[in-house]
């Protein structure tokens, strides 16, 4: 795990919805783009079973497909709450996601989660998750995988 410090963001709630508490989830996030996440758990696992060869991003990737949703069978990644994982040179980490809902119940502690996940990395120096709600996320963000899972195919 590294010793530097993580770091979660949150954008506040849409108006059309109650605000959430960002408390001591920090400054609001830049939105993320529009552009539908395409994720595939076979994707994601060819990746990582490289081993040795796995990079930082590939490692993010196979730690978000252990974060889950109380409520809901499937991994966050598959879902399509994430929007984007970016590593820097200097392999800091900054995750962008969302949640099912702005009143999603675990809003104050999944991103606390994820983070913790992505700083136990080894060679990640610093995490940040960035929580967006726009662009908001719809069922047709999940990967068939995950539509599978939840008998929707």
């Amino acid at each position: 795990m590294s010793d530097e410090t993580s770091s979660a963001t949150v954008a506040p709630a849409p108006a059309a919805e109650p605000a959430m508490d960002s408390g001591e989830l920090g400054r609001a996030a830049a939105p993320a783009s529009s552009g539908e996440a395409t994720h595939g758990l076979s994707d994601t696992l060819s990746a990582t079973a490289r081993g040795d060869g796995a990079t930082i991003q590939d490692k993010v990737v196979e730690a978000l497909t252990t974060v889950f949703d109380p409520e809901i069978p499937v991994n966050i990644y598959e879902l399509g709450l994430v929007y984007d994982v970016d590593v820097s040179s200097d392999n800091e980490v900054t995750v962008t996601m969302t949640l099912t809902t702005p009143n999603c119940p675990v809003a104050g502690s999944l991103p606390g989660e994820v983070q913790d996940k992505i700083a136990a990395i080894e060679g990640v120096r610093k995490a940040h998750v960035n929580l967006v709600w726009e662009p908001a996320w719809t069922p047709e963000r999940m990967s068939e995988a995950a539509k599978l899972e939840l008998g929707w195919l």
